[in-house]
């Protein structure tokens, strides 16, 4: 597993800080994430890559193909900025010479797997099967969640993807009903493995305390001591 693309459900839960928590718990490793779009950021603010770098520690090479300053999907923001769209073949071709030196190229989407990344319909799932790459789902914890997973589960199978499994990317401190049924719920909506669940808030630690809790969040596919869920 060189390579891994990290997608999500949605936007805004959690894909960021689950690909930091994969690649604290690889410390060891040679690790780079690549972000193929960054949208609703103005150039040298930083974006996800950088705090993934922040949490997860000066092993991570951390590379942007794009940057788009509206808060859109990045076909939309890329054509309202009069902006290069980026492509399915650039993420592959960026994510391979970065395999070349590293031991793990960690790819995080932005919003959802079917976003699209141009006008043309180009998706971050059309550059996983450029890079025959597994594919970890992000879910949030609550109501809501199995649909949505199901849909991204089902949207990979007819892609021939393989789902490598589900992380929750932010489980509340004290979940209700919803939340704790869904940790059983979400490997049979998704068909596949759930491979951690990180805590609400956790992008908000020291990084050296992110560090050293990340490989409790994470099962053993991902480098962490989770029981396998």
């Amino acid at each position: 597993m060189s390579v891994l693309v990290v997608t999500g459900t949605g936007t805004e839960i959690g894909k960021t800080i689950v690909t930091a928590a994969v690649a604290a718990a690889a410390a060891h490793r040679r690790v780079a994430v690549l972000k193929p779009a960054q949208t609703g950021l103005a150039p040298g603010e930083p974006g996800d890559v950088a705090e993934v770098a922040r949490l997860a520690g000066a092993h991570v090479t951390a590379v942007e193909l794009a940057r788009f300053p509206e808060p859109l999907a990045p076909a939309t923001a890329a054509r309202r900025a009069g902006m290069d769209p980026v492509r399915p073949y650039e993420v592959a071709e960026a994510a391979e010479k970065l395999a070349a030196d590293h031991d793990l190229v960690l790819v995080e989407g932005a919003g959802g797997l079917l976003v699209r990344f141009d006008d043309e319909g180009a998706t971050l799932a059309d550059a996983a099967r450029l890079l025959a790459a597994p594919v970890l789902v992000v879910a949030p914890a609550g109501l809501g969640t199995l649909n949505s997973t199901a849909l991204t589960a089902e949207a990979l199978r007819a892609r021939e993807l393989d789902c490598l499994g589900v992380v929750i990317g932010s489980m509340p401190a004290a979940p209700g009903l919803a939340e704790r049924c869904n940790v059983a719920d979400l490997p049979v909506a998704a068909g596949a493995p759930l491979l951690g669940v990180v805590p609400e808030g956790a992008g908000s630690l020291a990084p050296a305390d992110f560090r050293a809790r990340a490989a409790g969040w994470l099962a053993v596919p991902l480098g962490g001591d989770r029981p396998l869920g």
